[in-house]
């Protein structure tokens, strides 16, 4: 652990997480710390990235942190969108729509198909259609189609990552990857992202906020990670 790196990235989620529970002048905490969280493990990321040389980097790898940044400066405005004090759910949805999509790119960088992409393929397409079965009747008309692709979206990243850290792992075992980071943070965003959907829509749930933050914040930090 790098104190120096992850404390400040700690507090600050500390901080949005709080804020979020805080009303009237309270929310300013809030308002600062939630993006502020995300621009710092972005910060980790372009340190890692900017490690490199451009002369002895493969342009895979080069490509692979300018898709992870990307997608978190995508998150960075979806952040923004979701907490503004009127509804700006649709923006927040296209922002991380967006950022799922430059870590789709950023996921195929190495991606083998196999029996790996087969498992991760079913399984994520069973969480997913359960979720959208449950949730299809208490969506507004208007935005069943976006929340359908989202979900698309979302599930086709977490197949690539869970995919490549198989296979990758089937190849090290011993060896603690990027993959590995980048498949945990895939999965935690999936659980974030669920559990948002069902307090949004579902009618609330408890401690939903501190489920949602904490758990995007560890996938950002994951996903992060892998930028070696």
């Amino acid at each position: 652990m790098n104190l120096r790196r992850d404390v400040p990235i700690l507090l600050a989620a500390v901080a949005a997480i709080i804020g979020a529970s805080l009303d009237g002048d309270g929310r300013w905490l809030h308002w600062i710390a939630k993006p502020l969280a995300t621009l710092l493990i972005a910060a980790m990321a372009l340190r890692s990235a900017d490690r490199w040389s451009a002369t002895d980097t493969p342009s895979a790898h080069r490509t692979y942190a300018r898709a992870i940044l990307l997608g978190m400066a995508f998150s960075c405005i979806g952040d923004i969108a979701l907490m503004l004090p009127f509804d700006a759910f649709v923006p927040g949805l296209i922002a991380f729509l967006l950022a799922h999509v430059c870590y789709i790119v950023a996921f195929r960088e190495g991606f083998r198909a196999g029996r790996g992409l087969l498992f991760a393929a079913a399984l994520l397409a069973v969480f997913a259609g359960i979720n959208l079965a449950g949730l299809w009747p208490l969506l507004p008309t208007d935005l069943r189609i976006p929340v359908v692709v989202y979900v698309v979206v979302l599930a086709l990243m977490a197949t690539l990552a869970l995919a490549r850290a198989w296979s990758n792992n089937a190849a090290t075992p011993s060896s603690p990857t990027s993959t590995r980071w980048a498949a945990i943070g895939a999965v935690l965003f999936v659980i974030s992202d669920s559990v948002l959907a069902w307090d949004r829509f579902g009618g609330g749930l408890p401690a939903a906020t501190l489920c949602v933050l904490s758990t995007y914040y560890a996938a950002q930090y994951c996903i992060a990670r892998s930028v070696r």
